[in-house]
């Protein structure tokens, strides 16, 4: 089984004890967001790769040496101000911490995602070219791929148009992108990538594959996993994985994620996480109904 941590909010960034201590245990607790009564218990002997997605790895370097598991990171970085990222960490901080991460687990098991790409007239092409060359040229060494992506429809983003501002691209813009992002991340023996896009860009030189690909799962781990069949209507082909995060908890509060779209329902669960607890937030309850998650491998 390989975990998710987390698609749904950020756990490094803001429960990392509480994932320590879950590891500790040998289990965790998921409900399942669309039938919260139903409760998955995930036995970490079971549990292959430990795949984080995270803003600000920088709470988790110094329990690394504590986890006995494979791991490999998805860690966005992009050059958005306070505006669109109000709760990051300084990122020279969370350059240096990437930078020392890569030293301890590899520069293959580190993937640098700027992502999501938006427009307006204070991020325009000339911003984002600037920004991921000098990108490029900072992690030159510790990373082996930057995946990008751009902007979409979530809820969230339509919730907070009026400061994000974004217009829609152009032809002209995804060549300037392609072209410049190639040339940037050439010059430091980095693959630019494409995931879940319509326009992948493969015609600029861009690789377009799954974040976690069978192929890529099986050299991770030796084993062969299932596809994720309950995105049929997403153009995502990753590997099923299980997910241990919670829907509206990141206090990460930027303005175009998909996971959150409720602020008052991330501090109210913030409020209820008990880093004690099987759970991410709140406490099991007597009528739950508990049931192992089998290995899907």
């Amino acid at each position: 089984m390989i975990l998710n941590i987390s698609g749904r909010t950020d756990i490094v960034a803001f429960y990392s004890d509480w994932l320590m201590n879950r590891i500790k245990e040998g289990f965790v607790d998921v409900r399942n967001p669309f039938n919260p009564k139903m409760v998955s218990r995930i036995m970490f002997e079971d549990v292959d790769l430990l795949f984080f997605c995270t803003k600000n790895p920088i709470p988790i370097l110094d329990k690394i040496k504590d986890i006995d598991k494979k791991m490999y990171f998805h860690i966005t970085l992009t050059s958005y101000k306070k505006d669109i990222e109000p709760n990051l960490p300084n990122k020279k901080d969370i350059i240096e911490t990437i930078k020392k991460l890569s030293k301890m687990i590899g520069k293959e098991n580190i993937v640098i995602r700027y992502d999501p790409i938006l427009l307006n007239d204070k991020y325009n092409l000339d911003y984002h070219v600037k920004a991921f060359d000098k990108l490029c040229n900072l992690l030159d060494g510790y990373t082996n791929k930057i995946l990008i992506s751009f902007i979409d429809d979530y809820k969230n983003v339509r919730k907070n148009y009026k400061t994000l501002k974004y217009r829609e691209f152009t032809e002209e813009d995804y060549k300037t992108i392609g072209t410049s992002f190639s040339e940037s991340a050439r010059k430091h023996n980095i693959v630019v990538h494409t995931c879940a896009e319509d326009r992948d860009l493969t015609e600029y030189g861009f690789i377009h594959d799954e974040c976690m690909s069978r192929e890529l799962a099986f050299k991770l781990t030796g084993k062969i996993y299932k596809k994720w069949n309950a995105r049929k209507n997403v153009p995502c082909k990753c590997i099923e994985m299980a997910d241990i995060g919670v829907y509206n908890s990141c206090k990460h509060f930027c303005k175009y994620c998909y996971a959150n779209f409720d602020e008052k329902q991330v501090n109210d669960n913030y409020n209820k996480h008990n880093p004690n607890s099987s759970l991410l937030v709140g406490e099991l309850e007597k009528d739950d109904i508990i049931k192992i998650r089998k290995n899907n491998s």
